[in-house]
C-alpha cells in the first residue's frame, strides 16, 4: 500500500485555484478542501478519484476520431489540469504517443496559429535580444527551471520551415519527458526562438502569430543564439538545453559551439543516433542483416547525409571501435549517399557535416564506387556495394524503390531496411512495401508508427525507432547527476543499454513502450555512472546514483491541500 502524500499549503482560493493547471484537481477536490479553499458552489457535488477522472477523460478523447482533434483535446486537458493530463498520458503512452508527438504533432505545427488556445513556454524574437533573461524569468515564474527544449522552427520533422508553429515540438517533447522519465512539469520550459520565417504562405496568412519578418541569417543569427545561451547560463544556471529541429548546418554548428559550455545536446543528431544504434545492435543480435552477430560484418548504407545520419554514424563508429573492429573494417562498413551520389572525400561540395561522413579515396576505389555513373540510382549503388542495412534519413517519400529493396534483399538473408524519416508522409517506403518486396525477410524499423503487416502468411510487428527511448533518460541523468556536459559517450551508453533491454528474438527491435519509465530510469543510472567515471559528472558514490535518479522522478498524483 502506497504511503499517503503529505499535504501542501496553497495561497490560491476559489476560481484562482481552479485556473492554476499545476494545482487544479477539478472534481477530485475533497469536501474539506472545497470548504477550506473557497470552492463550495464552484464544482458539482460528486467527488471523483484521480483514477475515475482518468477513465472519464479517456472516454472523451477516444470519442474523437480525428487525430488532430485528439491532440487539441489533450492540450486542453493539459492547460486545465496537469496532474490528470500526465497521469492519463503515462498510463496510456503507447496509445497517445502518436498524438502528442509524431505524426499528429506535425499537423498541429502546420496549423498552430489556427488551433492556438493558451500561452505555454517562452517566445523570444530578435527584438528581445537584449532582455532574454527577463523573458525567461517571466516564462518560468517561480518555478525552478532545470530543462529547456528549444527550436528555431526551421526544420520541423520533415515538414520544413513552419515558423512559430514549431513550438509544438518543444511542448510535445517536454510532455514526453514527464510521462516517460518523471521530469517535474515545473522544471521544464519549452522555448521558441522565433527568428522569422521564409514560408511565404505563413507570412501572408492574416492569422499567423509569429514574428512577421524573413528568417534571420548569418552573423546576426549567430549573435542571437549566443545571447540566448548566455541568458540561460545567467538566468537559469545549470539548466540543460535540448536543441530541436534546427537546419542541419545550424544544428551541427550550435551543438559543437556550446556542448562544452552548457550541458546541452541535439536530439536530432545525438538522440536519433542513439536510438538507431540501439536498434541496429538488437537487430544484428537477432540475426538480422548478414546473419552474423558481429556488427563489423555488416555494411550500412545511409540514404541521406544530414544531421540524423551524422548522429548515427558518429555513434556507430564509436561502437564498432569499442567492439574491436579494425580501422579497415570501420572504413568499409559505413557509406552515406545524398542527392549527388556517394559522399566521399573527392567531392568539393561537402559541408562540414557531410565531410565527416565522407569515405576516403582509398575506400572509394577499393569498393569500385568510381565505376558508377555520374548520377547513380539507389539500385545501382546497392547492387555494387551489397549493403546488409539500408537506412533512410532523407525525408523523401518513396525513395526506396521496389528495385532497390529487391537488390538489398538479394545482398543479405535478412536485410535491415529502415525508413526513418518523419512524419509518415515522408517515409522512404512503407513497411508493407518493404516486406512484400523482400519476401517477408526484411527486419523493418520506422521513424513514425505503423500497424503490423502481414506478408507471406506471417504477421510482422513494425518497430518504431522513436527518440523517446533515449532523450528522457539522458535528460533525467543530466538533471539528477548535474552533468557539466553531455558528450557523445552519454548517448553511446544509452544506446548500448537500450539494446540490452530489448527482448531477444526478431519480433521487436525495441522494448515495449509501456516500459518507458523503467527504461528511462535505467538509462539515467547508466549515464550518470559513466559520467562519474568519465569526469563529466560530479563525483557521486556508486551506491547513491540510483537514489539521486529516483529522487528526481515525479509521479502524477494529487496531494492534499491546506490554506496557506
Amino acid at each position: 500500500m502506497s504511503t499517503p502524500l503529505p499535504p501542501i499549503a496553497v495561497k490560491e482560493r476559489g476560481k484562482a485555484l481552479l485556473s492554476r493547471p499545476t494545482l487544479n484537481k477539478d472534481t477530485a477536490f475533497t469536501k474539506d478542501e472545497r470548504r477550506l479553499l473557497g470552492l463550495d458552489g464552484l464544482l458539482p457535488a460528486t467527488v471523483l478519484t484521480l483514477e475515475e477522472q482518468v477513465a472519464v477523460e479517456l472516454q472523451k478523447i477516444r470519442r474523437k476520431q480525428d487525430p488532430l482533434e485528439r491532440y487539441i483535446g489533450l492540450a486542453a486537458l493539459q492547460d486545465r489540469n496537469e496532474t490528470l493530463f500526465y497521469r492519463l498520458l503515462a498510463e496510456n503512452l503507447e496509445e497517445f504517443l502518436p498524438v502528442v508527438y509524431t505524426p499528429t504533432v506535425g499537423e498541429a505545427c502546420k496549423r498552430w496559429s489556427q488551433i492556438w488556445r493558451r500561452a505555454r513556454g517562452a517566445w523570444v524574437t530578435p527584438d528581445d535580444q537584449r532582455r532574454i533573461p527577463e523573458l525567461l524569468h517571466n516564462a518560468a515564474g517561480n518555478g525552478e527551471t532545470r530543462l529547456i527544449v528549444v527550436t528555431d522552427n526551421e526544420r520541423i520533422l520533415g515538414l520544413g520551415d513552419l515558423g512559430v508553429g514549431g513550438m509544438g515540438i518543444p511542448i510535445g517533447k517536454l510532455s514526453l519527458y514527464t510521462a516517460a522519465a518523471g521530469i517535474q512539469p515545473s522544471w521544464a520550459l519549452p522555448v521558441s526562438l522565433d527568428v522569422g520565417t521564409d514560408n511565404q504562405d505563413l507570412l501572408s496568412d492574416p492569422a499567423y502569430l509569429g514574428w512577421r519578418k524573413p528568417r534571420l541569417r548569418g552573423a546576426a543569427y549567430d549573435a542571437f543564439i549566443n545571447s540566448f545561451v548566455e541568458a540561460v547560463a545567467t538566468a537559469l544556471p545549470g539548466c540543460v538545453i535540448q536543441w530541436e529541429d534546427f537546419k542541419q548546418e545550424n544544428a551541427i554548428k550550435i551543438l559543437e559551439r556550446y556542448r562544452n559550455i552548457v550541458p546541452s545536446f541535439n536530439d536530432d543528431v545525438q538522440g536519433t543516433g542513439a536510438v538507431a544504434l540501439a536498434g541496429l545492435i538488437a537487430a544484428v543480435n537477432a540475426g538480422g542483416g548478414s546473419g552474423s552477430t558481429r556488427m563489423s560484418d555488416q555494411r550500412f548504407l545511409f540514404y541521406g547525409a544530414g544531421a540524423a545520419t551524422l548522429g548515427i554514424v558518429r555513434l556507430l563508429r564509436k561502437h564498432l571501435e569499442s567492439a574491436g573492429a579494425s580501422e579497415s573494417e570501420r572504413a568499409r562498413a559505413i557509406i552515406a549517399m545524398d542527392s549527388k551520389g556517394i559522399v566521399h572525400e573527392g567531392r568539393t561540395d561537402l559541408t562540414d557535416g557531410k565531410s565527416e561522413l565522407a569515405i576516403s579515396s582509398e575506400t572509394y576505389q577499393a569498393l569500385k564506387l568510381h565505376t558508377l555513373s555520374a548520377a547513380p540510382t539507389l539500385e545501382e549503388i546497392v547492387r555494387l556495394i551489397a549493403p546488409t542495412a539500408l537506412i533512410g534519413t532523407s525525408g523523401q517519400a518513396s525513395a526506396f524503390t521496389e528495385a532497390a529493396i529487391r537488390a538489398v534483399s538479394a545482398a543479405a538473408p535478412s536485410p535491415l531496411i529502415w525508413p526513418l524519416s518523419n512524419p509518415t508522409s515522408c517515409a522512404e517506403a512503407t513497411p508493407e512495401q518493404i516486406l512484400n518486396w523482400s519476401g517477408g525477410r526484411a527486419l523493418v524499423a520506422t521513424g513514425s508508427p505503423f500497424a503490423p503487416v502481414t506478408a507471406d502468411g506471417a504477421t510482422h510487428p513494425i518497430s518504431q525507432a522513436n527518440n523517446v527511448y533515449i532523450f528522457p533518460g539522458v535528460g533525467l541523468a543530466a538533471i539528477a547527476g548535474r552533468l557539466n556536459k553531455i558528450p557523445d559517450e552519454a548517448f553511446l551508453v544509452a544506446a548500448e543499454h537500450l539494446a540490452a533491454l530489448t527482448p531477444p528474438g526478431r519480433d521487436s527491435i525495441y522494448p515495449p513502450l509501456a516500459q518507458l519509465r523503467s527504461i528511462s530510469r535505467n538509462i539515467a543510472i547508466a549515464v550518470v555512472r559513466a559520467g562519474v567515471k568519465g569526469g563529466w559528472a560530479p563525483d557521486v558514490p556508486e551506491d547513491r546514483i540510483a537514489e539521486l535518479v529516483d529522487a528526481a522522478m515525479w509521479s502524477p498524483a494529487y496531494r492534499p491541500y491546506l490554506p496557506a
